[in-house]
């Protein structure tokens, strides 16, 4: 008889785990309030998708932009500059060499 619990001692401990459920059930809320909409996720995952692509376009375009520059420099800088600076140099060489 002394292992059997008192009825205010099950009572206590009913009231306990009715609190537990409560609590969980209250938590399990809170994390469905949390909860993304499926289609709010895709949404933003299309949305996400075609800001890459669209910073993926803009990325070619600049090392298209980029090779051109490089194109452009040896074109019409440097090429002209060795074509002045090749004479000069074959005659100073010329002129040491006499």
């Amino acid at each position: 008889m002394t292992d059997e619990p008192t009825l205010g001692e099950v009572v206590r401990r009913f009231e306990d785990r009715l609190t537990d459920v409560r609590d969980d059930i209250q938590q399990l809320g809170r994390r469905l309030d949390e909860k993304v909409d499926q289609k709010v996720y895709d949404l933003r995952h299309e949305t996400l998708s075609t800001r890459v692509a669209a910073l993926e376009t803009v990325r070619e375009k600049d090392a298209e932009k980029v090779a051109a520059t490089r194109r452009w420099l040896i074109g019409a800088v440097i090429i002209p500059l060795v074509a002045v600076l090749m004479p000069v140099i074959i005659l100073l060489i010329q002129g040491a060499s006499t």
